[in-house]
């Protein structure tokens, strides 16, 4: 069983829940550890865990069967996901890849539709949590038909940072160019143009290791 500042701090949903509550949740979550590059699960997978990063970074997306790579969204530390799928209880629906070693807190079902029937504040969290992430991937498909490869690629970041989704999260992150192109779907070599275009525009700055956000609300807006 986890610790309970242990959770609530790898955890925002936590921190609104009574004794028993936090309890309930404490023992239906495990910790587990995927190297950089290793599935956490595929499309068709009944993975039965309501999901959140610790450390490290995944991506979302999915593979065609000509091979062809669509990625959906980045998943940084304080995101939880799959909230969706548990409610619905069916199979994945898209694919998920360590970019980096990655560690993640588990949920088990049972623990979660406890706290799903049981919890006003845990079902809050999951509104507020699904309507945000509605609005993402309606984003998703906008920009996908309508913004060139930087708009895409600051739209990309600009998700990285949103509160809601990632909490706790100061204004810096550590990823590659690689990474951040894996994220947008475009190479490393037009994410590296991409970055230094935006930088030169005074929206963040390239760091060694990572990034920093300069002008956030230009960043999610880039491309309008």
């Amino acid at each position: 069983m986890i610790a309970e500042d242990y959770l609530r701090r790898i955890a925002i949903w936590s921190r609104e829940l009574d004794a028993r509550e936090i309890e309930m949740a404490r023992g239906g979550i495990v910790e587990r550890s995927y190297a950089a590059g290793e599935s956490i699960f595929v499309r068709g997978d009944h993975f039965d865990y309501w999901t959140g990063v610790v450390s490290g970074l995944a991506r979302m997306g999915i593979v065609s069967r000509e091979g062809k790579t669509t990625s959906f969204t980045g998943l940084t530390a304080g995101a939880w996901f799959g909230e969706g799928t548990m409610l619905k209880k069916e199979a994945r629906r898209y694919d998920v890849v360590a970019l980096r070693d990655t560690r993640l807190a588990l949920m088990d079902r049972t623990t979660f539709f406890w706290l799903y029937e049981h919890s006003a504040a845990f079902n809050r969290f999951l509104v507020v949590q699904l309507n945000e992430r509605l609005g993402q991937f309606i984003g998703l498909v906008e920009y996908g038909r309508t913004l060139d490869a930087t708009a895409r690629l600051a739209r990309s970041i600009a998700w990285l940072f949103n509160p809601i989704l990632y909490p706790d999260l100061s204004r810096h992150i550590e990823i590659t160019q690689e990474e951040i192109g894996a994220l947008s779907g475009i190479s490393r070599q037009n994410a590296n143009q991409c970055l230094k275009r935006l930088e030169r525009e005074g929206l963040l700055r390239l760091e060694y290791g990572g990034v920093t956000i300069v002008d956030l609300e230009r960043l999610r807006g880039y491309g309008d």
